[in-house]
């Protein structure tokens, strides 16, 4: 685990030593408006591609209107990104106070049952951590400049925002290596299953009242709810790391069209992984009674493997 924690460090030092160089190279110009320099004998460079005329820039005719439209009210994301993550912190604690905790039947039984290895821990945390680094600094790149910027001053708005966006282009390496190999490595005990649809039958187990309580539906490795986790991650991950890409580096695309398309389907992701990962931390810290330790650990109590993973538990038993 050590040595997990020292390549976590090295990996994170050489983001930041990778941000500063790039800060301190050349500024590049949007795809969209290229600069040449033009030298001429005796006389100024010529830069053209700069406006050089106080009159408005005529609009692009290439640029798609729909694009711009959904882009354009700016409150409706700034909403959107608060109501998906704060939003559902909200429901899920009246969730909690209401129906209570999914408590193991027979309790702890002390016998452990190896689960994850050591690298699947590392990757896991890795991009787990960065995955929350990226919420907190887009949340404000999205919505500070209505929730925060009218509370502080001016020069404190641009030293958070630009702090922000420095830290969000940072935490998108690591969150891309642990997203790939996650990716990767779990999807094998990620496929669909018979039991599946009675697990979202039986609601998972995990409701306390009527005929729902007490009921432990089959499930695998991973039962139905961390398999549709799993590929909303998956999916909506790739589309939040290649839209991230072509932001970070607006020269992969050629129109502002591709520019504006990325953007509208990085809020989206945004929206939806959002709320997803607040329910997944919340089924491993707050609801599931010994989930925490699977990630902490990579082993599982028996008790645990019974009751959530009790398919999974008996092929075990039988190597």
């Amino acid at each position: 685990m050590k040595r997990m924690m020292v390549l976590l460090q090295c990996m994170l030092l050489t983001a930041f030593a990778a941000k500063a160089m790039a800060a301190s190279g050349e500024l590049q110009p949007q795809q969209w408006q290229p600069i040449e320099e033009i030298a001429i004998a005796g006389d100024i460079p010529e830069f053209r591609g700069m406006p050089i005329s106080p009159e408005l820039p005529v609009i692009d005719p290439v640029v798609a209107p729909n694009y711009l439209d959904a882009l354009a009210p700016a409150t409706f994301w700034s909403g959107m990104l608060t109501y998906s993550f704060f939003g559902m912190i909200a429901v899920l604690s009246l969730f909690v106070v209401l129906n209570g905790k999914s408590k193991l039947a027979g309790g702890f039984s002390g016998n452990k049952v190896d689960r994850w290895s050591g690298m699947d821990i590392f990757v896991h945390w890795l991009g787990g951590i960065a995955c929350l680094f990226l919420i907190a600094t887009g949340l404000i790149m999205g919505t500070g400049r209505f929730l925060l910027e009218p509370n502080m001053g001016a020069s404190h708005w641009i030293g958070v925002i630009n702090s922000s966006v420095s830290l969000h282009d940072m935490m998108a390496w690591p969150f891309i290596v642990g997203w790939l190999v996650m990716v990767i490595k779990w999807m094998p005990k990620q496929m669909p299953e018979s039991c599946d649809l009675a697990w979202f039958g039986k609601a998972g187990g995990y409701l306390n009242f009527g005929s729902f309580k007490g009921q432990h539906p089959d499930a695998g490795f991973a039962n139905a709810g961390e398999k549709l986790w799993f590929w909303t991650f998956a999916i909506g991950g790739a589309i939040i790391v290649g839209s991230g890409l072509v932001m970070m580096f607006p020269s992969l695309v050629e129109t502002k069209d591709a520019a504006n398309l990325s953007l509208l389907l990085h809020l989206v992701c945004a929206v939806i992984l959002g709320a997803f990962a607040v329910v997944h931390i919340f089924m491993a810290t707050v609801m599931s009674e010994g989930g925490m330790e699977c990630m902490v650990t990579g082993k599982c109590d028996e008790n645990w493997a019974k009751q959530h993973h009790n398919l999974w538990f008996e092929e075990v038993q039988k190597r």
